[in-house]
C-alpha cells in the first residue's frame, strides 16, 4: 500500500485558534465575571504579540517570495488571508460577549461601567475638574500633514485623533496668511488644499490608570475609562476649532526584528537598537474604536494599510489594559476562589535542603506547591558559607526577584556566581539588560547568551564544599525562575544530588560559556545538539517495541507541537499500533484521526485557570516505562535554534507521581478540547451518569488534602541525650 503523504495544519492558524479556546473560557456561564473579563483581556493581549511577530513575518514573507507554501500547503497572502477573517470573527464574538453579557452583568453586581454618551451631568463636573487639573497637563495634540504624514505613533499605545473644523475668523493681514500658510486656516472651508480637514493626534497617556472611578454612590461603583474623558473634553485643547468627528486607535507595528549578532563591539546596543526600531516599525494592523470614516481612511492611506488590516470595534478598545478592573477591590465573589500554594510536604521548612537531596529527588509542582522552595535553594545557597559557587541560566524572571537578590547577595559575600542571561528572550529584552547590569555590578560573570542561540534552558547547579569532599545540587525545571508567573503556570521541577546529573550539568554550562567543545552527556538530552534525533529514536523505539498484543504508548504534554519530523514520527508510529495521547495547550500542527495515518491519535487541549506550561514525555517501552521533563517544545525553533534540556525523572516514586498525573489530563470533561481531523476543537463536556472531572481542580484538591494530612499527624518528639 502506498504510504500517505504527511499532512498538517497551518501553525498560525492553529495559533489563532488557540485563542479561540481562551475566548471559549470568557463564554462560560459557570466562570465567575470578573475572570471571564480576564480570559478577554488575555486574548486581546495575545493578539496584539501575535501580529507584531508571525503576521509581520507572513507580510514580510509576501513581498519576499509571495509563492512559497508551507508544510500546510498555503502561501503567506493564503495564510493572511485566512488569519484577518477568522480573527474578525473572534473580534466579534469577543465584544458580543463583552457589551452584551459581561459588562451588563457587572453592572447588575455593583460595578458599572458608564460610557461618555451615558455621563450624568454630575459625571461632567467631576470629570471636567478631573480632565483640566489631571489629564489637560499631560497632552500633547499632534498635527498631521495634508499630504499624510503622521506625527510618532508609538507600537500598541492608545491614541485618540480629531477631525477639526475651523472657527477662527482673522481679517487680512500678516497674521492671516501666516495661519493660512501653517494650515490653520482654511478660509470658510475646513479643508486644507488637498481637500482633507485637519486631523490632530493625541496619545492617552500611559502615566495615568485608564481606568477612571467617578464617585461612590453607596456600594455602587462606577467608572469610565481614560480615552472616554479625553474623547469628551479634548475640545479644550484645540480653541478656535469645533471638534467634528473622533476616533480611538492603536497600532501594531513589526516586532519581528533580528539582532544583529555579529556585532562584536556591543550586543547589549544592538538589542537596544532594536526595542527602539519596534516603535517606529511598518504598521501591520490598526485596532479603531467610534465612527469616523474620513480619520480611519487617512489613517489607513498613511500608514499603506489593507482594509483587511483593520479592526473596528464598537466598544472599548485595547482589552490588554483593563487587567486593572479585574482586580478592582471589594468584588472577590465575581472572582474564582482562592486557591493556596502550599509548601510541598516532602520540602523541610527550616533546614536547608543539601541534607535531603542527598537521601532523595524533591519533585515541585507549581503553582497547587509554592515556588518559594526554589527560591529558598538560591538563597541558602547565597548564605551557606560552605558554597563556593553557583551557576544559572535566566530566560524571563519577575521585576521584583527574590533571585537576583540571592545572586547579587552570594557575589558580594564572594562566590564564584556565574549567570546566562538571555537577553534576546522577547519583549523582556529591556528587562533583562537592567538585571545584567545589576548583577554585573555585584561581580556576577554574566554571559549574555550565544550567538545565534537563545539559551532557553533552565537550570541552577550550586557548588558546596562539603566533609566527604565537592557535592553538587542540581534544579531543572519545565519553567522559568520567575515567582510571579509560578503563580498562575503550572510547571514542574526537580531538585536532585545525583552525580550524573550533576556532572552534566557542570559539562552544560562549560559548553555554553565558552570555547568547550560539544560532549556528550549521559543524563540530559540538549538541543540544539541531540534533543530532537533523541526524542525520534524514542519513537522509533516504541514503534519496534509494539505489538498486537501489547501495543506501545506515547503519553506527551507540551504548549505547541509544530515540529515537521517529530509529526512524521508520531504518524508513523500510529501507523504501527502505538497508542500516541498527547496534551498540547497552543499550536498543534499535527493532524489527528486521519485513517492509515494518525487513528491512533488523540490530542487534548485544556485551558482553565491556571496555564499549561509543563512538557512532560513518557514511553511505556515494553514495560520499562521512561519519563522526561524538558524546556522545550516540539518545535523547530525550540529544536533547532535554542539551547534546550530534557531530563530523565530516574526516581521511580516521583516518576510515578507524573505519569498519574500526566494520564489525568486526558479524563477532563469541563476545560478539555478535543482536536478533530478537520482543524476544528470541541468542548468535552460529561455524559449523563459521567462523574465530573477537570484536571487543575482535581490536582489542588489533592495537594490540599496530602498538606492537610500531613499537618493532622502528630509530631515526633525529639530527645536530645547529652553526654
Amino acid at each position: 500500500m502506498k504510504e500517505k503523504q504527511p499532512v498538517y495544519f497551518s501553525r498560525e492558524l492553529s495559533w489563532v485558534e488557540f485563542n479561540a479556546r481562551v475566548l471559549d473560557e470568557a463564554l462560560q456561564k459557570d466562570v465567575p465575571l470578573l475572570e471571564r473579563l480576564r480570559f478577554l483581556t488575555i486574548v486581546s493581549s495575545n493578539f496584539d504579540e501575535f501580529f507584531m511577530v508571525r503576521v509581520a513575518s507572513l507580510k514580510a514573507q509576501c513581498l519576499q517570495n509571495g509563492d512559497a507554501r508551507d508544510v500546510a500547503g498555503l502561501t503567506a497572502r493564503e495564510q493572511l488571508e485566512r488569519i484577518s477573517a477568522r480573527v474578525q470573527e473572534l473580534v466579534k464574538i469577543q465584544y458580543r460577549c463583552l457589551l452584551d453579557d459581561i459588562l451588563p452583568g457587572l453592572a447588575k453586581e455593583g460595578l458599572e461601567y458608564i460610557p461618555s454618551a451615558a455621563y450624568l451631568e454630575s459625571h461632567v463636573r467631576y470629570l471636567e475638574a478631573f480632565f483640566m487639573n489631571d489629564v489637560f497637563p499631560l497632552l500633547t495634540p499632534l498635527r498631521t500633514s495634508p499630504a499624510g504624514e503622521l506625527p510618532s505613533i508609538g507600537n500598541l499605545r492608545l491614541h485618540a485623533a480629531f477631525l477639526l473644523k475651523n472657527n477662527i475668523t482673522v481679517p487680512g493681514g500678516p497674521l492671516s496668511s501666516f495661519l493660512e500658510d501653517a494650515g490653520v486656516l482654511g478660509g470658510s472651508s475646513a479643508e486644507n488644499e488637498e481637500g482633507v480637514p485637519p486631523i490632530a493626534i493625541v496619545q492617552i497617556p500611559a502615566s495615568l490608570p485608564r481606568i477612571v472611578w467617578l464617585p461612590a454612590e453607596g456600594s455602587h461603583r462606577c467608572f469610565t475609562l481614560l480615552d472616554d474623558v479625553v474623547q469628551t473634553f479634548g475640545t479644550r485643547l484645540f480653541p478656535g476649532f469645533s471638534v467634528e468627528e473622533t476616533l480611538l486607535f492603536k497600532i501594531a507595528r513589526d516586532a519581528d526584528f533580528a539582532v544583529d549578532e555579529e556585532r562584536d563591539d556591543d550586543f547589549i546596543a544592538a538589542i537596544q537598537e532594536v526595542l527602539v526600531s519596534r516603535q517606529s516599525s511598518v504598521p501591520v494592523r490598526l485596532i479603531s474604536s467610534g465612527f469616523s470614516p474620513t480619520i480611519l481612511s487617512f489613517l489607513r492611506d498613511s500608514m499603506k494599510l489593507e482594509q483587511s488590516d483593520l479592526y473596528q470595534l464598537n466598544g472599548p478598545i485595547d482589552l490588554s489594559t483593563m487587567a486593572e478592573l479585574a482586580n478592582a477591590d471589594g468584588f472577590d465573589r465575581l472572582r474564582n476562589p482562592v486557591w493556596k500554594n502550599f509548601w510541598p510536604v516532602d520540602v523541610p521548612r527550616d533546614a536547608p535542603l543539601w541534607d535531603e537531596l542527598k537521601r532523595t529527588d524533591i519533585l515541585l509542582h507549581v503553582p497547587y506547591q509554592a515556588w518559594d522552595p526554589v527560591a529558598r535553594f538560591i538563597s541558602d545557597a547565597a548564605e551557606d558559607p560552605s558554597v563556593l559557587a553557583i551557576k544559572m541560566t535566566l530566560y524571563r524572571t519577575s521585576g521584583n526577584s527574590p533571585v537576583i537578590k540571592a545572586l547579587e547577595q552570594a557575589a558580594r559575600s564572594g562566590k564564584h556566581v556565574t549567570v546566562f542571561v538571555e537577553l534576546k528572550a522577547r519583549f523582556d529584552e529591556e528587562r533583562n539588560i537592567s538585571w545584567a547590569h545589576r548583577l554585573e555590578e555585584c561581580g556576577v560573570i554574566v554571559v549574555h547568551g550565544i550567538a545565534r542561540l537563545k539559551v532557553h534552558a533552565k537550570m541552577c547547579l550550586i557548588v558546596r564544599k562539603e566533609q566527604e569532599g565537592i557535592k553538587r545540587y542540581v534544579h531543572l525545571s519545565t519553567g522559568n525562575y520567575n515567582d510571579r508567573t509560578a503563580r498562575l503556570y503550572v510547571d514542574m521541577s526537580i531538585l536532585t544530588s545525583n552525580l550524573e546529573i550533576a556532572n552534566d550539568a557542570a559539562l552544560f554550562f562549560n559548553m555554553i560559556s565558552g570555547y568547550s567543545a560539544i560532549l556528550g552527556t549521559r543524563q540530559l538530552v540538549m538541543a540544539p545538539v541531540e534533543m530532537k534525533s533523541r526524542l525520534i529514536s524514542l519513537i522509533e523505539r516504541e514503534i519496534t517495541r509494539s505489538v498486537p498484543e501489547k501495543p506501545g504508548m506515547i503519553v506527551a504534554k507540551m504548549n505547541s507541537l509544530a515540529d515537521p519530523e517529530i509529526i512524521q514520527a508520531l504518524y508513523r508510529a500510529s501507523t504501527a499500533g502505538v497508542r500516541v495521547l498527547l496534551n498540547v495547550r497552543g499550536i498543534c500542527m499535527l493532524v489527528p484521526g486521519i485513517k492509515d495515518m494518525s487513528e491512533n491519535i488523540t490530542v487534548v487541549s485544556i485551558v482553565d485557570r491556571y496555564l499549561e506550561h509543563t512538557r512532560i514525555v513518557w514511553f511505556a517501552n515494553g514495560g520499562s516505562d521512561e519519563l522526561f521533563l524538558s524546556s522545550a517544545d516540539w518545535m523547530p525553533r525550540n529544536l533547532d535554534r535554542r539551547v534546550e534540556l530534557m531530563f530523565p525523572v530516574l526516581q521511580e516514586s516521583i516518576r510515578n507521581t507524573i505519569r498519574d498525573i500526566l494520564f489525568l489530563y486526558f479524563t477532563d470533561n469541563v476545560k478539555a478540547h478535543y482536536l478533530q481531523s478537520d482543524g476544528s476543537w470541541i468542548r468535552r463536556k460529561p455524559t449523563e451518569g459521567e462523574k465530573r472531572v477537570r484536571v487543575q481542580e482535581c490536582l489542588y484538591e489533592s495537594e490540599k488534602k496530602r498538606t492537610e494530612m500531613f499537618e493532622k499527624e502528630p509530631q515526633r518528639e525529639f530527645i536530645v541525650r547529652r553526654s
